[in-house]
């Protein structure tokens, strides 16, 4: 049977994962309710974070899909795939165009060498020109410096919530499978140029996990054949060689895997036994054999520290609360989440760097799921030096705004050393693209949504590191500390709320030194939030207002990580999140700042 290998590759929310889905179903290997986003994390957000294998079976071709994150932070996820796969459907919205991620995707594609196939999805949607949108692309390409081969893709239109797909726009349709056909012409068979009879050569491209399997690797066959019980030589980039055997070994079908006793060349298969693989390694039954070229991963842009959660609340809440369980917890993500670095040196404080806010976010997320309990510092920029001069990363952003609020939002990313490189009026929406650095954009996404009055769309991604941009004066709002312990009376909130943002409502507990606000004076304000109403018993009709209390800016873990402050901690537990002072007592605090 002949196998094809592609990757479905494209911005947040195009509907890459929506489209893969519709395919799995229409050619009987999906099943009603099971989507490719299976994370619990992934079906709330709506987004894709890890890429996921499926495989469909159509006019005796066996194709394998690799659904890919589309957000900036798990652009590394992306890069690794594409490698082992033979070409990409880059899905576009007919009515956005092309977007940062569509960019960052798309120029990782045309640098290996792979030949796009282009659909134009949503153009059932009010405002969708999808005519403009493939002009869009052609431009991305050869402003990309896509090859004349590149730049000449099929295209098809789709609508991937309906399951429909079209090679011309007034083609009568009611399935996906002229997106198909496009698949089997437009993508060379995965064993060509490669032999089933030569020595073995695969490369895992990602990492699982089994509780009872241990590591697993999502491996491409390159060359050779692979059968169940081999021993193999694990070659790293280095050419070091270590001996390893394969315990089990599993192929796709839908989404289900099946086990398999023997891969050919081509085919994409999970493979149990080798507990200290790496992406990017060799996998051969010869010694002698070249190894593969190996696979770059993004570094980390920014860095944290996890520590226990020293609060006084610390312990009542989680399951997992020592910093042994936290060690093992971090320890067992590295194993499959390879853009995170974590330095364990610091004793009882982890120091951990990511692609970004979100990435992080993730991981705390699901480690408050699994019943862990910890606090965190204010994410920082990573900040290197290079022939003597300070680096730090850079990003591009893009936004997407109605005109009408495009001032605000260049004046406050230029005091933020954002510079804009283009500007494309359309209609009444403006697309603003800016360079900048990543320090200047933590904090921003809030004063972003307030100042677009959520009408606005701001998407970023890395883009390397450029030289330090010196000191960001970011407009800073002071925190309102509780200065007791007990439980937040809805009186003294009531007095509060006009002094900044509560983060509380009434009846929640408090302790001193948890930061229950923030003054919109800026500088730091101790309060009580517990202090109830003085009683008399005088009685009269205008003495007792009635206390209208403005809903409080909950903190979540992304807010959290967005607005504390250098001096605080963001506590998070399985039922809630807290911002804190890094020191509780006023004292203490005095005493940190002299020394």
């Amino acid at each position: 049977m002949e196998i094809r290998n592609i990757a479905i590759i494209a911005h947040v929310d195009h509907g890459k994962t929506t489209l893969t889905d519709a395919i799995l179903k229409q050619t009987g290997v999906g099943e009603e309710g099971v989507s490719m986003d299976s994370n619990a994390l992934e079906l709330e957000r709506g987004i894709t974070i890890y890429s996921k294998n499926a495989a469909i079976f159509y006019k005796d071709t066996k194709i394998n899909i690799v659904d890919t994150p589309g957000h900036a932070d798990f652009g590394s996820e992306v890069e690794r795939v594409l490698r082992s796969i033979d070409s990409v459907l880059l899905v576009v919205d007919a009515q956005e165009g092309p977007m940062p991620q569509t960019r960052f995707v798309l120029k990782k594609s045309l640098e290996l060498g792979l030949r796009p196939i282009v659909v134009i999805n949503k153009i059932d949607k009010p405002a969708a020109d999808p005519k403009r949108a493939e002009e869009q692309v052609l431009e991305l390409f050869l402003e990309l410096g896509a090859s004349d081969l590149q730049a000449e893709f099929p295209v098809v239109y789709a609508i991937g919530k309906q399951g429909i797909a079209k090679r011309k726009l007034d083609d009568e349709s009611t399935d996906l499978f002229p997106l198909l056909d496009v698949v089997l012409e437009h993508v060379k068979p995965a064993s060509e140029g490669h032999s089933a009879t030569e020595p073995l050569r695969a490369q895992p491209f990602n990492l699982g996990y089994d509780n009872f399997l241990g590591r697993l690797a999502i491996t491409r066959i390159y060359d050779g054949t692979l059968k169940m019980g081999d021993t193999v030589f694990v070659k790293q980039p280095s050419g070091e060689t270590r001996p390893g055997k394969i315990t089990k070994m599993h192929t796709f079908r839908g989404l289900k895997k099946e086990e398999a006793t023997e891969v050919q060349a081509g085919d994409i298969v999970l493979i149990a036994g080798l507990s200290d693989i790496f992406i990017g390694e060799t996998i051969t039954n010869d010694q002698n054999v070249e190894p593969l070229p190996a696979i770059a991963i993004d570094e980390p842009t920014i860095t944290l520290n996890f520590l226990v959660n020293s609060s006084p609340f610390g312990g009542r809440e989680g399951k997992f609360v020592t910093t042994r369980q936290i060690r093992d917890r971090l320890e067992k993500e590295l194993e499959i989440n390879v853009g995170l670095k974590v330095d364990f040196s610091g004793g009882d404080t982890f120091k951990v760097s990511g692609r970004g806010e979100l990435h992080i976010a993730i991981l705390l997320e699901n480690m408050r799921r699994e019943g862990f309990e910890l606090q965190v510092s204010q994410p920082q920029v990573i900040i290197r030096e290079e022939n003597g001069v300070k680096m730090e990363p850079y990003e591009e952003v893009i936004v997407d705004t109605p005109t009408e609020y495009q001032g605000p939002i260049i004046e406050r990313l230029g005091t933020r050393k954002f510079v804009m490189k283009d500007m494309k009026v359309h209609d009444n929406t403006v697309r603003l693209i800016f360079e900048g650095p990543t320090r200047g954009l933590l904090g921003y996404k809030n004063q972003f949504v307030l100042d677009t009055k959520g009408e606005g769309i701001l998407s970023s991604r890395v883009i390397g590191f450029k030289e330090h941009a010196g000191e960001i004066k970011k407009k800073q709002v002071g925190s309102m500390i509780s200065m007791a312990s007990g439980k937040a009376l809805g009186f003294s909130l009531w007095n509060l709320q006009d002094r900044g943002v509560l983060y509380i409502k009434p009846a929640t507990e408090v302790y001193e030194g948890m930061v229950i606000g923030n003054t919109s004076k800026g500088e730091e304000m101790m309060v009580n939030p517990t202090k109830g109403k003085q009683l008399t018993n005088m009685r009269s009709k205008g003495t007792d207002e009635a206390l209208n209390l403005v809903p409080p800016f909950e903190i979540t873990i992304e807010r959290g990580l967005e607005v504390m402050g250098e001096d605080e901690y963001l506590e998070i537990t399985p039922v809630s999140v807290r911002m804190r002072k890094q020191f509780l007592t006023e004292n203490d605090r005095i005493k940190a700042r002299r020394n």
